[in-house]
């Protein structure tokens, strides 16, 4: 294998590895926006001052 293979590799394996990381924190920060932690019901705490559901 060429040295320009390898660097084509590397670099192709490094845009992946890129690529992984920002979708896996797009998916973590669009679950984080779309769930509601405020509608859970616990017992003996204050209500909320803004209901959210």
């Amino acid at each position: 294998m060429s040295a320009a293979v390898q660097k084509r590799l590397a670099l192709i394996g490094a845009f992946a590895a890129l690529t992984l990381v920002l979708a896996a924190n797009a998916h973590l920060l669009a679950v984080a926006f779309h769930s509601q932690p405020a509608c859970v019901a616990t017992e003996g705490t204050a209500m909320p001052a803004r209901r959210a559901c």
